[in-house]
């Protein structure tokens, strides 16, 4: 073995192997390696792998770089039996939750006002009296896969349906 700390990282990792290997690497000093014909392994997949990981964060940096620093959003929520906070009561299976949710899209992109669908789809405690305003808010404000929506709106824009730990949401942005 080169180094001591790579015997130990290696000793470690194979702990969760069969005691042979473990018994091997140990007494013997040195691990067997796959033949050359094999290919690859992590010595080739794991650089590759950490590679397409930074550049997947550098592009959404970019994209978050060139989005305003916070907006302001309207939204409608159907939530379901397995949804956090939802309200005592609320009986309706995942499934039933998104087809709701798909009925109240397309009721506003066949033209209902979006504060009149909140009225009767939300299950938000208080949304039908706000419209389902939710003022101004800071992207870490919210759970990431509504501020990705949100944010990636335009002014007056309708979202299609965002799944969350919440339930389902369509977002329409106000500012």
């Amino acid at each position: 073995m080169r180094s001591p700390h790579l015997r130990a990282v290696l000793v470690h990792a194979l702990s969760a192997c069969s005691p042979l290997a473990l018994l091997c690497a140990t007494a013997c000093g040195t691990l067997a390696t796959s033949p050359s014909w094999v290919g690859g392994g992590l010595a080739v997949s794991a650089p590759i792998r950490a590679a397409e990981e930074d550049a997947a964060i550098e592009r959404e940096r970019a994209v978050i770089a060139s989005q305003p620093k916070q907006i302001g959003a309207r939204h409608l929520l159907v939530m379901h039996e397995g949804s956090k906070s939802k309200p005592e009561g609320l009986r309706r299976t995942r499934a039933e939750a998104r087809a709701r949710a798909q009925e109240a899209l397309l009721k506003i992109r066949g033209g209902a006002s979006f504060e009149e669908a909140v009225a009767e789809y939300s299950d938000e405690p208080g949304a039908a009296e706000r419209g389902g305003d939710l003022g101004v808010f800071e992207r870490g404000m919210m759970v990431k896969g509504f501020s990705d929506a949100a944010f990636a709106l335009k002014i007056g824009e309708v979202s299609e349906i965002i799944e969350t730990p919440f339930g389902f949401h369509i977002i329409q942005r106000t500012e």
